[in-house]
């Protein structure tokens, strides 16, 4: 009888330590869903470089660069951060360094084919001084009148950042990096000047040889 009553208790006792189990299970499952949304089918074409970050609570986990116009697979997606892979690299990276792309074709059957969607006319070939002054605009928007007069002449100074850089003087034709603990540094490569940058702000500057 004795024996009998020590199993049931044994078993009782074995059923509540993996219910306990169970429970820990789901709590970490939601805790780790929490914050970014998971599983999120959007790609996403960066407006500038940046840091694709190993974890979002460590700023020094740099994994590596991402180049300005570089596409990538956004898996998440929260308030802050794009959880995103490039290059077969997973990691976070600011969302407001990205554009997130609309739906394509595949994840949106009610889109038409390509063939079946009447192709725009061309259009007369527009002069120079719209597209100044459609670039102007866009920047005044972005930076303000003064910053934007500066940027369309190709001023550049220390302390800007690395888009402020490129709306004034372009895409570089090289980049040279070098990634240190939390410091990146840059090497920008024009036609005839290099530009240093490190950690997104312009330092220095001179002439190629």
């Amino acid at each position: 009888m004795k024996s009998f009553i020590v199993s049931i208790f044994l078993l009782l006792f074995i059923t509540a330590v993996n219910g306990q189990d169970n429970k820990s299970t789901v709590l970490e499952n939601l805790e780790k869903n929490q914050g970014i949304q998971q599983e999120v089918k959007f790609t996403a074409i960066l407006k500038s470089a940046s840091r694709l970050f190993g974890s979002r609570d460590d700023l020094t986990s740099v994994i590596t660069i991402i180049p300005a116009g570089s596409e990538v697979n956004v898996l998440g997606i929260d308030s802050t951060y794009l959880k995103v892979v490039f290059e077969d690299n997973e990691g976070y990276i600011y969302r407001r360094h990205a554009d997130l792309n609309p739906v394509s074709e595949e994840q949106n059957p009610s889109v038409k084919p390509a063939e079946s969607i009447p192709q725009p006319q061309p259009q007369p070939e527009v002069t120079q001084q719209p597209q100044q002054e459609s670039r102007f605009s866009y920047l005044e928007k972005k930076y303000g009148s003064s910053m934007a007069a500066k940027l369309m002449s190709g001023k550049i100074w220390k302390g800007m950042d690395s888009e402020m850089v490129r709306d004034s003087w372009g895409t570089p034709g090289k980049i040279n990096r070098v990634i240190s603990g939390n410091i990146v540094k840059e090497e920008w490569i024009y036609k005839s000047t290099w530009l240093y940058i490190e950690n997104d702000r312009l330092t220095d500057w001179g002439a190629i040889r």
